[in-house]
């Protein structure tokens, strides 16, 4: 089912006034009848924009008083899980139903990333990207690092030719994920599509037009059309090279072009080359860029492991420098980002890599000072608390382990597969204290839902085994 979105001006007079009766109630503060009013509206004219705009803000308003919300008192999680199930269901034959769903449950719980996924694919299925946008950014926000999400709310921006923002998203892509293929090419796509829209090309910019028609010089628009591949093949990755290395003389302060060719002589396996570019740009006046420094560490770990593959694996010494690779390798990613960590000390992303580094080096005491700092970061908090659960059941300590987990699987309000590691982990720790009982009743919980998550079917088979 296709849905327009609608502007004030093109909703008949009766809902109109619904919505001015919301907004007269919002700014008397009072919020349910205010969303009363705006859920009204809504029903009647799903695509009134302005309508679901002004609910979204009633509803982050309720969910920000503070108080306790009589929805989560006497509902609780449950109840939650079980509307988001409705809604899904919804999804596959009605997509405004399952829009209308969700939106309850963000009623009380605004920042819902659930009810905002399924909103988002709603609307999206609905044709109504306002709509999708709306719900895609609150998750962009709760989530900065989702790549997925991210690239989902650009596309929609460049559908609806919001270019310049499409192209901020792709800038803070890449300064995440300096080195992934996907980003890089849709950034592409973007500037190319502005530099069109610039010089006034609209027949190309709607595609009722082949731009190497409109472009005097061919061997541009040959360039142009070669750098928008979906991938670069050895050949086009050269003869950019051999471009670049051309401009460079001529630009030879364009820490762009320089940042490029590092990039490309990496894609060839060129990581000296590569590193020598990345160094000019360290020692310029772009060489406080955080992405950078993890572009060159991201190069010096894929030389590492273009190195494993060279090794022969039929001689003799195979084993012996493989184990002094993969030490080295351990050692160069650990340094690097205490390096990192030491020139970004408030970056909470970084203190997360960072315990996760010593964590897997055996440095259980270090990598805990990491994850109580990491802890402050709202999208790393529980993945912090898994790690600091499993340094304190190394360290025997298994009461702190156990605290740590319940505290975390409370917060985790959705059934996925992060809550069910943190389920196994508290099962795992009970049954390191002997517990078994307390154990078996942790992976009951992840087979009930998900029978092949890791062993649990193996346990669960055994403890029933061992009572019969």
């Amino acid at each position: 089912m296709s849905m327009q979105e609608k502007t004030l001006a093109e909703i008949p007079r009766p809902v109109r006034e619904l919505y001015e009766k919301g907004k007269l109630a919002m700014q008397r503060n009072n919020i349910d009848y205010a969303i009363l009013h705006f859920e009204q509206a809504l029903k009647k004219e799903p695509g009134f924009y302005e309508c679901r705009e002004a609910l979204r803000e009633a509803q982050i308003r309720k969910g920000g008083s503070g108080s306790k919300s009589i929805f989560k008192k006497v509902f609780g999680a449950a109840s939650v899980s079980s509307q988001i199930a409705k809604a899904q269901v919804a999804l596959r034959k009605n997509p405004l139903e399952a829009i209308e769903i969700a939106e309850s449950i963000l009623n009380e719980d605004p920042d819902n990333s659930m009810a905002h996924k399924i909103i988002a694919e709603a609307a999206m299925q609905s044709g109504m990207p306002r709509t999708a946008i709306l719900s895609l950014g609150i998750l962009a926000r709760q989530k900065p690092e989702d790549k997925e999400i991210k690239m989902q709310l650009a596309d929609l921006f460049m559908q609806m030719d919001e270019v310049d923002k499409a192209e901020a998203i792709y800038e803070e892509l890449l300064r995440l994920y300096p080195n992934d293929a996907d980003i890089a090419r849709a950034y592409k796509n973007v500037t190319a599509k502005k530099t069109l829209q610039v010089t006034g090309f609209e027949a190309v910019a709607e595609g009722k037009a082949d731009y190497r028609d409109l472009i005097k010089d061919k061997e541009e628009a040959i360039a142009l059309e070669q750098e928008q591949r979906a991938f670069k093949t050895e050949d086009v990755a050269e003869r950019l090279i051999k471009e670049y290395e051309e401009r460079l003389r001529n630009e030879p302060n364009n820490m762009r072009i320089v940042r490029s060719l590092a990039e490309l002589y990496a894609q060839k396996k060129d990581f000296d080359k590569a590193l020598e570019y990345y160094e000019i740009v360290r020692n310029s006046e772009l060489g406080n860029d955080p992405s950078l420094y993890k572009a060159i560490a991201d190069t010096n770990l894929k030389k590492f492991d273009y190195l494993i593959e060279q090794l022969d694996k039929n001689a003799p010494d195979y084993a012996e420098k493989l184990a002094q690779l993969q030490a080295q390798k351990q050692a160069y990613q650990l340094e690097e980002c205490k390096q990192r960590a030491e020139r970004y000390p408030t970056d909470l992303n970084i203190r997360f890599e960072l315990g996760v580094l010593y964590f897997q080096a055996g440095k259980i005491t270090e990598a805990l000072g990491e994850f109580q700092k990491a802890q402050n970061n709202p999208q790393k908090r529980i993945a912090s608390l898994n790690y600091m659960a499993q340094c304190f059941a190394k360290r025997g300590m298994y009461d702190s382990a156990v605290r740590m987990l319940q505290n975390a699987i409370k917060e985790k309000q959705t059934f996925d597969d992060e809550k069910k590691e943190l389920i196994y982990q508290l099962g795992c720790v009970y049954e390191k204290m002997g517990k078994k009982e307390e154990a078996i009743e942790q992976f009951k919980q992840i087979y009930e839902v998900d029978i092949g998550y890791k062993d649990v079917a193996a346990k669960i088979d055994a403890y029933y085994a061992g009572q019969q």
